[in-house]
């Protein structure tokens, strides 16, 4: 599955007492709600499994044997 933040680390938040940020809720003082606040971007996470799925059925839907040279057998999206 591809549950992987972006490659960009990001402040640590310190508002709600070592508990994390509430969802939805951005604590002034906190140095990322501060961050978030002024524009930034919030963390992206990676796809879901079922747009994992759709991507994969796509690539193999796209994929032509006579322009790859796959010869007889095919595995291509066996995987």
């Amino acid at each position: 599955m591809a549950w992987t933040r972006n490659a960009n680390p990001t402040t640590k938040h310190t508002c709600n007492e070592g508990h994390g940020p509430a969802f939805g809720k951005k604590t002034p003082g906190c140095p990322r709600c501060d961050e978030l606040i002024a524009g930034a971007a919030p963390v992206k996470w990676g796809m879901t499994a079922k747009q994992e799925d759709q991507q994969r059925a796509a690539e193999i839907r796209a994929h032509d044997c006579q322009r790859s040279r796959c010869a007889s057998v095919c595995t291509f999206g066996q995987w």
